[in-house]
């Protein structure tokens, strides 16, 4: 998914590396972390317990502990409640489309009406 992303900015044309990615623990394996650190790309995501617990019981050849910042993380909550305002829609979440291109309109019509409603006064 990483490698499909366009970050637009004003000016200039879309970057492709984005400066962070805030993920749940679940993305937390050593595969994603060398995927992101080999893209120079800032990886938010905390560390599972039981990945901790067998790095520290490897003691020095266990490697440091990862980054993790409490801060840009909480940001990830904007991302989930988007998702899940997208996905109140039954046809979106439950994958109803069976073409990609059905899919991409739903969703599109789904990010469209959200915008709409946003610019109304409450």
């Amino acid at each position: 998914m990483l490698e499909r992303i366009k970050i637009r900015l004003p000016l200039g044309r879309p970057r492709t590396r984005p400066d962070a990615v805030a993920a749940d623990k679940a993305y937390s394996s050593r595969g994603n972390r060398s995927y992101l650190r080999r893209r120079r790309i800032k990886a938010v995501i905390p560390e599972k317990s039981d990945q901790a617990a067998n790095r520290k019981k490897r003691g020095s050849r266990g490697g440091r502990p990862v980054s993790h910042d409490p801060d840009l993380y909480k940001q990830r909550n904007t991302a989930e409640r988007c998702i899940n305002r997208i996905k109140e829609w039954r046809g979106l979440a439950f994958r109803f489309d069976k073409t990609p291109d059905s899919y991409l309109a739903g969703l599109h019509l789904r990010g469209a009406i959200l915008w709409i409603r946003s610019l109304r006064p409450t």
